[in-house]
């Protein structure tokens, strides 16, 4: 694991809002390393700065102060068209809120992102069909989101981000708004990818599923304040001659 070129690095990443007048230090010197094929979970308090370093992560947003890099390119040199290209080719987003379009079929709702690379429509629909019949849905493809449960509409948004075969999925509370039944699914399901060779960077809440992950980052009033491995990962770590501080 140590050896390889991280597919996410943050050097030293600082995010500063200012509102009348106001400074909101967000992050505050953050240096993260994702290696392909890691699950990293982000843990901490509400506030602590989650979201915004996923959504710097996910090139929704931009740091600022601090360098990242992206499979080995520096993000902050990207036009805002090669920031979109690489979130539509690369990035997968599984929200907590689903966000899937009403008046779109569970098909098109997956579809949907495939369209904006002029992908043939028979590879769209073979990958549509791949990734429904990956999180149980494929019976559903022709309902609508609000004919589903919130379970199978987080199961419809995971298709959605691994139908474009992203570099990285980054899922923010994932099972925020599902009861525990349904939230245990939607975790063995992003287990699932993990096992298949997806690197995955998931915010949460939750110790429970924190501990799934092979890596939780602990985040408090903006800084890493802890890092730990699951026994599995240490085991990993230990047997590659990995020195764990």
């Amino acid at each position: 694991m140590s050896g390889s070129e991280p597919l996410l690095r943050l050097d030293g990443v600082t995010k500063v809002f200012y509102t009348d007048e106001v400074e909101t230090h967000a992050l505050a010197g953050i240096h993260l390393e994702v290696q392909p094929g890691e699950y990293v979970a982000i843990a901490g308090p509400s506030g602590c700065g989650k979201s915004t370093l996923l959504s710097i992560l996910g090139l929704l947003d931009s740091p600022s102060e601090g360098a990242y890099h992206l499979n080995g390119r520096p993000v902050e040199k990207l036009t805002a068209s090669e920031r979109a290209r690489i979130r539509n080719r690369e990035i997968g987003f599984i929200f907590q809120s689903f966000n899937l379009i009403g008046d779109l079929t569970v098909f098109e709702n997956v579809e949907l992102p495939l369209t904006y690379r002029g992908m043939k429509a028979s590879e769209r629909r073979e990958r549509v069909h791949a990734a429904l019949e990956k999180v149980g849905m494929a019976h559903r493809a022709k309902h609508l989101p609000s004919q589903l449960s919130g379970g199978q509409q987080q199961r419809v948004a995971v298709a959605r981000a691994v139908a474009g075969q992203p570099a990285i999925l980054l899922a923010d509370e994932p099972t925020g708004n599902l009861d525990s039944t349904n939230g245990e699914a939607v975790m063995e399901l992003l287990r699932e990818l993990h096992r298949e060779g997806a690197t995955i960077c998931m915010v949460t809440h939750d110790p429970r599923f924190a501990r799934h992950a092979d890596r939780s980052i602990h985040l408090f009033d903006g800084r890493i304040v802890e890092e730990d491995h699951s026994p599995k990962a240490e085991k990993e770590l230990e047997e590659s001659g990995f020195e764990m501080n």
